[in-house]
């Protein structure tokens, strides 16, 4: 495998990603976070199935009506719901240079027609990065988690909190403790993850996609570990 794509921009000579980025890791292992930054740093846009669907819980949407439940109980939306949904966000403009993905693929189905999706629209190689994180760690990090209810900004009551109490240092809006982060729903969604997304490890790996990194770290150690893959120092052979 060659190294990634990387026209430079314009502004500050940051490379331009021509490729689809995922993040591969369990709850909890910091995708959201990471997915911002490289959002952010590469010009692409920030692609979340879990955002996605909140917003159309929050508009009652007929699809919002048919998350919303699975989501409270922790379980994965299926497949023929959530593949529609991706293709048609996909195909919108602003992901014609790429596009950072965190939270999808869960299932070797969805990845098998992520790659289909990908070709289609000619992408380069997919650039996997698989999130690896201690377990006990990663209960610490979603039942500490905080989330911007404005503009989406993560921040950890007990690692990385915010300098006022349940309050954005970005924009001041409330931070919310999602359903999904309380203790009960937690297991269960660590459990389906070692169900049905661990295999998807295997399966980047088989054709050579994945890139390990250590998310044990703090945030920007694992920023400056990722930004060196997608530079091409290090890219999926």
């Amino acid at each position: 495998m060659g190294a990634v794509t990387a026209d430079q921009n314009s502004a500050g000579g940051v490379p331009k990603l021509r490729h689809a980025v995922i993040l591969l890791g369990p709850p909890g292992a910091g995708k959201g976070t990471q997915a911002q930054r490289i959002a952010c740093r590469y010009r692409l846009p920030h692609l979340s199935t879990g955002d996605m669907f909140r917003d159309h819980i929050l508009r009652d949407t007929s699809l919002g009506r048919l998350a919303k439940p699975l989501m409270a109980r922790g379980e994965l939306v299926p497949d023929e719901i959530v593949l529609g949904m991706v293709e048609d966000r996909i195909a919108q403009p602003d992901c014609d240079n790429g596009f950072v993905f965190d939270g999808f693929p869960r299932t070797l189905a969805q990845a098998e027609d992520l790659e289909r999706i990908c070709r289609e629209h000619r992408y380069g190689f997919t650039i996997v990065l698989h999130m690896v994180v201690d377990s006990g760690l990663l209960v610490r990090r979603l039942t500490g988690r905080r989330i911007c209810k404005a503009g989406g900004h993560i921040y950890n009551v007990y690692d990385r909190p915010p300098k006022h109490d349940g309050i954005c240092d970005t924009d001041g809006s409330e931070l919310i403790h999602r359903q999904d982060d309380t203790e009960g729903v937690i297991s269960e969604r660590l459990a389906a993850y070692e169900r049905q997304t661990r295999p998807l490890v295997d399966y980047y790996k088989a054709q050579g996609l994945l890139s390990p990194i250590d998310a044990m770290a703090n945030a920007d150690a694992v920023t400056a570990s990722i930004e060196k893959i997608l530079d091409g120092a290090d890219a999926p052979k």
